[in-house]
């Protein structure tokens, strides 16, 4: 089994978003010693707590940093932008690290409406016009436009040895088939979606026209520490974060373990607490190698990424660690 790593570049409470930045980068040349096979970076706009609106950024830093794991966007949602315009970005940076990158798309607006339209004017027309956003993207980044296209001759410099990979991401069967239909690898995002994710996976294989063959992986929403009480415990901050942020509040970014544990929670956020637990993995490195085995036969991929989001950078390093240690990754 591989695995990889998706960070959100989440805030903790009591500290700054260059410490949370800060902590992304060291984070990720962990990864890289311990021979994760990815390390994505996701976009979000104007969420409270999470501290990275541009992947291609942060990127840019973490390849300087690194030297031989996959990095790449989790996604770039791209009814945002202009396929040119991504092509250019990613180009630049597979210049710079070749044979490294990977380009994660999406189709989320990734922030509020009003964000939305701040950065794409009108979104939902971006959004049905997302299959050919896609298929503009992957001609830009092949440079494989037919030749009476107006974009032949237009090149999204500088032109890299090696092209990023273009993956799609997506936690519903609608985009499942649209990654099997446009022949592009699949990640599926079980830690956010309540829908029957094998039987998703499954479609994108049976539906899959590309040339290369498919390709799938499933992200998970992991904590991993010595103990299963620990894990569990650390665990809390995330879950209680989420409380409060349908509530409208947690604007100070991910509550430390002490408040979540000294919370008065109601009945129905405690149904909640159980609810979302169900799509986490929770445990000492057994019992979390153990699930993340089962969870992979059922999906029937060989890679997994993992996101762990817990208050102390510390604790999530050091549930990484203790993953490679347990797949025998180092």
């Amino acid at each position: 089994m591989k695995l990889s790593i998706l960070d959100q570049a989440p805030i903790s409470n009591g500290k700054t978003p260059k410490e949370a930045l800060e902590a992304t980068i060291e984070l990720a040349k962990l990864a890289d010693k311990l021979s994760f096979t990815r390390y994505w970076v996701a976009e979000h706009h104007d969420l409270d707590g999470l501290a990275s609106p541009a992947p291609d950024i942060l990127l840019g830093i973490i390849g300087l940093q690194t030297r031989n794991i996959r990095i790449g966007s989790g996604a770039v949602l791209l009814p945002n932008y202009k396929p040119y315009n991504v092509a250019e970005r990613y180009n630049e940076l597979a210049t710079l690290y070749p044979d490294r990158i990977d380009l994660g798309i999406g189709r989320a607006p990734g922030g509020s409406a009003e964000t939305s339209i701040a950065l794409a004017g009108n979104f939902l027309e971006k959004v049905r016009n997302y299959p050919e956003l896609i298929d503009d993207l992957v001609h830009f980044l092949h440079k494989d436009f037919p030749e009476d296209h107006m974009f032949s001759k237009v090149s999204p410099t500088p032109v890299p040895d090696f092209a990023p990979v273009p993956w799609l991401l997506g936690t519903s069967e609608k985009s499942a088939i649209l990654a099997a239909e446009k022949g592009l690898p699949y990640v599926f995002g079980h830690f956010m979606s309540n829908q029957n994710g094998p039987e998703i996976v499954k479609s994108y294989y049976e539906n899959y026209t590309g040339r290369t063959g498919a390709k799938a992986f499933v992200t998970v929403s992991v904590v991993c520490a010595e103990t299963k009480e620990e894990a569990e415990k650390l665990a809390m901050s995330h879950l209680f974060w989420k409380i409060l942020q349908d509530k409208g509040e947690g604007k100070t970014g991910v509550p430390s373990v002490k408040d979540a544990l000294n919370y008065s929670y109601t009945e129905e956020e405690k149904g909640k607490l159980e609810k979302m637990r169900q799509h986490q993995i929770i445990g000492d490195p057994r019992e979390v190698r153990k699930q993340l085995e089962k969870l992979g036969k059922a999906y029937q991929v060989d890679e997994l990424m993992i996101l762990t989001i817990t208050h102390s950078y510390e604790a999530r390093k050091k549930s990484y660690e203790l993953l490679a240690q347990e797949f025998g990754l180092l």
